[in-house]
Formats: C-alpha cells, sequence, structure tokens
C-alpha cells in the first residue's frame, strides 16, 4: 500500500458517517445470547473508525484474547451487515488514558489485536493456542508427540490427521503447528468453513484461478474441523484437488476431525482414503490427572492476569477435576463459574457450595442425556425411537423429532454437531432449524407449547 493510500485509509471518517456501534451490540446481544453480551461484549467500546477498519477498546489482555478467540470473527461479520466497508477489527487495551493520538498512529503493537477479512487473506492463528501452554496428558499425548515431531521433520507423517471430541484440544494443537513453522515456511491455517466460503466467493467473482494458487502454494497446510465439508460436492472436489497437488510437492497438511477419517459420512471414498493415508491419531477425553493439571494451570493464569489467588482450596479443586463430567473447554467454563461465585460471594466455597452452583454437572445429580430426551419424546408420541431417528419426513415423525432436537438443545449442554450425530448424523443447520420452528411454534400454537412443556416435565422429573 503506497504513502497515499494509506492516508486515505486512516482518514476518520465525519460524524454522521459513523458506524452506529449501540446498534452492532444490539445485534450481537440477541444471536449470541444476553448471557454472553453481559459478560463479555457489553464493556467494548468503539474507539476510533476510519475508512476500512475500526479500533474497538476493552478492559484488559484478558479479555482482549478471549473475545479474540471466541468472538471475532462474530463481531467483525456483524459489524459489515451495517457497513460493508469495513474489512478490519483492531483490539485495543485501555489500561489508562494515553495521548489518542499515540494510541491511533500505531496498527500493530503488544496491546493490539489484528483481525482480518477478505477474500483470500484468512490466516489468523491465535498466538496463545502453543505448544507451550497445552497441558500434556494421556489422553493427548500420541497427537501432542505427533505433532511436535512433524515440527521437525516435515512430511514425516502426511497427511497428520487429528481426531476427537469438542473441546479436547484439536485446534490447539494443529495452531500451535502453525505458529511453530511459520517462520521458516509459507503456512496456511484456515478451518474447513472458511474455506467453503471463501471457496464460494471466488466462484462469485470469477477468481477461481487465484484461490487455486493462493491455497495451493503453501508448504504447510493446516485446516481445522474437516467434517463441514460433508455434502458439500462442489467444495470436496476443489479439496481433493487441492490435497493432491500440495501433497504431490510434499507439501506437509495436517487436519483435525471431530471423528475418524472413515466415520466422516456424506465425503467421497476418495478423500476418506487420501486422509487415512498418513498418521491419525486421536485425543480421547482427559482423565482425573489431566483435569487437575489443567485447573492449576488455570489458577496461575489467573494470578498472573488478575495478580489476586482466586479464592478456591485444595479440596474444591479435587472436586473439579474428579467429579466434573465435562470436556476441556467445559472444564475452564466449570471453573471460570466457580471462580465467579466466589468472587461475588466474597468468601472461599466449600465443595458443597460447588455442588450447588455446578448442580447441572455435578455427576451424582440427575443428568438429562440426548438419549433420554429421544426415549420420552417418542413415548410421548407413541412411535417408536427408529421412527423419529429415521429419514421420513412426515409431520406425525418429523415434529417429534424437532421437539427432541429443542429440547436437547435446551436441556444439554451439546453442542449442535453432537446433537446432529445423536439424530442419524444430521447436519447441525438441521437442528438450528428445528429450534427455530419449535421456538416459533411455541409462541403461535397453545397444543404445541403444552406438549413441550409436559414432555420436558416428564424428563426431568424422572
Amino acid at each position: 500500500m503506497d504513502e497515499k493510500s494509506l492516508k486515505i485509509d486512516r482518514q476518520v471518517l465525519s460524524e454522521e458517517n459513523l458506524l452506529q456501534w449501540d446498534k452492532v451490540q444490539e445485534n450481537l446481544k440477541g444471536t449470541l445470547g444476553s448471557q454472553i453480551y453481559t459478560s463479555w461484549l457489553k464493556n467494548i467500546k468503539l474507539l476510533k473508525e476510519y475508512n476500512h477498519y475500526v479500533i474497538l477498546g476493552v478492559q484488559t489482555r484478558f479479555f482482549r484474547d478471549w473475545i479474540t478467540s471466541r468472538y471475532a470473527d462474530r463481531i467483525l461479520d456483524e459489524i459489515r451487515k451495517h457497513k460493508l466497508s469495513i474489512n478490519r477489527i483492531e483490539f485495543k487495551i485501555q489500561e489508562d488514558k494515553t495521548d489518542n493520538k499515540a494510541i491511533y498512529s500505531q496498527t500493530f503493537d503488544n496491546n493490539v489485536t489484528d483481525i482480518k477479512d477478505s477474500v483470500l487473506n484468512y490466516n489468523r492463528l491465535n498466538p496463545n493456542l502453543n505448544f507451550d501452554s497445552f497441558v500434556l496428558g494421556e489422553s493427548n499425548k500420541l497427537a501432542y508427540l505427533s505433532a511436535k515431531k512433524i515440527c521437525t521433520q516435515l512430511s514425516r507423517y502426511n497427511p497428520l490427521f487429528i481426531y476427537g471430541g469438542v473441546g479436547l484440544g484439536k485446534t490447539h494443537l494443529i495452531n500451535s503447528i502453525g505458529l511453530k513453522l511459520r517462520e521458516d515456511n509459507n503456512v496456511m491455517f484456515i478451518s474447513a468453513e472458511r474455506f467453503m466460503y471463501q471457496f464460494i466467493k471466488s466462484i462469485k467473482k470469477n477468481e477461481m484461478v487465484k484461490f487455486k494458487d493462493f491455497f495451493r502454494k503453501a508448504n504447510v497446510f493446516i485446516i481445522d474441523d474437516i467434517q463441514f465439508i460433508r455434502g458439500k460436492e462442489g467444495l470436496q472436489e476443489e479439496f481433493f484437488h487441492t490435497f493432491n497437488s500440495l501433497f504431490d510437492k510434499s507439501s506437509q497438511i495436517v487436519i483435525s476431525s471431530d471423528r475418524a477419517p472413515n466415520k466422516l459420512d456424506r465425503v467421497q471414498d476418495r478423500i476418506k482414503s487420501r486422509l487415512s493415508g498418513g498418521l491419525v491419531v486421536d485425543i480421547g477425553n482427559p482423565d482425573y490427572e489431566l483435569k487437575l493439571k489443567i485447573l492449576k494451570k488455570k489458577i496461575i493464569e489467573f494470578e498472573n492476569s488478575f495478580k489476586e489467588y482466586p479464592n478456591l482450596n485444595e479440596s474444591v479443586i479435587d472436586f473439579l477435576a474428579k467429579d466434573s463430567n465435562s470436556n476441556i473447554r467445559e472444564l475452564i467454563g466449570v471453573f471460570n463459574r466457580i471462580v465467579a461465585f466466589s468472587k461475588m460471594s466474597k468468601k472461599q466455597l466449600s465443595v458443597n457450595d460447588c455442588k450447588i452452583i455446578l448442580k447441572d454437572v455435578y455427576k451424582n445429580s440427575k443428568i438429562t442425556t440426548i438419549e433420554k430426551i429421544q426415549n420420552v419424546t417418542s413415548n410421548f408420541y407413541s412411535i417408536s425411537l427408529e421412527e423419529m431417528l429415521s429419514q421420513r419426513r412426515s409431520r406425525p415423525l418429523a415434529r417429534p423429532r424437532q421437539i427432541a432436537m429443542y429440547l436437547a438443545k435446551k436441556l444439554t449442554t451439546r453442542s449442535l454437531p453432537e446433537i446432529g450425530r445423536k439424530f442419524a448424523n444430521r447436519d447441525h443447520t438441521t437442528v438450528i432449524h428445528a429450534v427455530k420452528t419449535v421456538e416459533k411454534l411455541c409462541q403461535n400454537n397453545e397444543e404445541i407449547r403444552k406438549n413441550v412443556e409436559d414432555i420436558k416435565s416428564i424428563i426431568l422429573s424422572d
């Protein structure tokens, strides 16, 4: 970019043309929910707006890192709905009242995170998800050692395919690979969903040659959540040829998924064959020792961020590691919840306090499972479970199926893809449609609303 273009880009917009940040926040609250909005997004400030990017203020480095890793894309997408010209956001930590000119003259510094969205240049690696921050245990040891190995010996295992359930550290590992190799290699790190988005965008813009060249010039190609290409034939065709092109020139390929290659339904056999041709490793559920190590690491991080101990005794930490039935991501959520309650109540919580606070995850309390929801719903409508899970779309079967999906979303902590898999491997978009349909029906149809409440009561009381 020349000096003249830079000056134009940095030109501050007039008041009447400014982004309406309050409307952006209102929409974020509606799409992400009031709890997430209040906890993380409410206090974000619009500091400055330029022609093509905005600077947003956050309170601490902890907030910046958390928002960047989880909500940055959603924020940018929402901003672009209101103002398409914005293609980048920057986060600035407002720790003190620094001279504004000094703040806005910086594009990158230790306190700024830059998020870009363009036709093809989307290659964001999270600096916090590195090998040093990865907590090693028996359940993830093989995957970790394999990831470390290819960083010292490219193409030793090609492709490297890492799979496991939600929240177990797959993205963390492949991100670590990207960070380790990017200094000496042309690294491409992208999610399968983003790959699809760029593919469609390139077709619409007649830029397929550019798309092909961009991805095939990488000598390290890392793609996250490959299961999202299922059922998309055009995308699979392009991925197949991209894979072959990279493999033929000995580029390292790293792939993550929520299931093994041979379990990827609605994916071409030739793709599954190639994915299985390297090293396939899984990440299992964390055991007690690993969860304990993770909790102790979170305590240290809390102390470093907030300069105080999170007021948890050893018995509580042991309880969280031993009795919470959760993956790593959920375990961290449990930790954050307990710390928050301890801070708000201004006391050190007992194990019994934790059991009450965590009644939804404590293993000795009644746990609502998707299987239970399915059985109760099918019995309520006097249909067999096999009929409800079948591919038949008649209303007497489709409606109970939608209600069961809706209740699975409302009464469990399972993700949309997990729920879809429990309903005969349906796509997560089907679950979303079911939830929205039932929500609308409950508002407009008294009989449906009553049926849903009756089924819910049976599930929770059983």
